[in-house]
C-alpha cells in the first residue's frame, strides 16, 4: 500500500508580536544548568500589546558543543489587564568563533543576530476571553540579544 502525501498548502506566518525581555543576571545551577529570571519587559504586536511580568524566565542548559536548549516560562500582562501563560522552548547555537564575544555581558548584544542561530516555539494559555485564541495556535519565534536582555520576533503560524 502506498501513502500519498497531501497537499495541505505552504505553512504562512503573521507577526503576532517583538518582545524584550529584560533578565537578572544569570544564576549558574551547575552541570551546563543555568537560570536567567525575568525582569520584566514589553511586547506589542498588531492585536496585542502589554508587558512582561518580573516573574518566571529560562531554565537553560548549555551543551558541550556550544548550543543552548532553552526551556522559558513567562506571565504577560496585556494592556487591558488580560494575563498570558507564555511557554516556549527552543535553542541557541553559538558558533565557537562567536563564543568570547558573546561571553561578555557588556558588549554580547553588539553581536550581529544573523551569526548565530537562535529560534524558539512559544505557546500561550489563558482564561482571557479576549485572547482564547491564542490557546490554539502555534508560534515561531526569532531571538537576539539586547542590551540587559533578550528579545523575539514571535509570528503565529497558520
Amino acid at each position: 500500500m502506498t501513502t500519498r502525501v497531501r497537499d495541505l498548502g505552504e505553512l504562512r506566518t503573521e507577526l503576532l508580536f517583538d518582545i524584550v525581555v529584560d533578565l537578572h543576571p544569570r544564576l549558574d545551577v551547575g552541570g551546563g544548568r543555568v537560570f536567567f529570571g525575568a525582569a520584566g519587559g514589553t511586547f506589542e504586536g498588531p492585536d496585542l500589546r502589554g508587558e512582561v511580568l518580573p516573574v518566571g524566565g529560562d531554565w537553560a542548559v548549555f551543551r558541550p558543543d556550544g548550543t543552548m536548549t532553552l526551556d522559558v516560562r513567562l506571565t504577560l500582562r496585556t494592556h487591558d489587564d488580560a494575563l498570558l501563560h507564555m511557554t516556549y522552548g527552543g535553542r541557541w547555537r553559538i558558533p565557537a568563533e562567536l563564543r568570547s564575544e558573546l561571553a561578555d555581558p557588556a558588549t554580547r548584544h553588539l553581536v550581529d543576530p544573523a551569526r548565530y542561530y537562535f529560534r524558539t516555539n512559544p505557546l500561550f494559555e489563558t482564561g482571557s476571553e479576549r485572547y482564547a485564541w491564542l490557546n490554539d495556535v502555534v508560534c515561531a519565534g526569532s531571538g537576539y540579544l539586547v542590551e540587559g536582555g533578550v528579545a523575539y520576533r514571535v509570528a503565529k503560524i497558520s
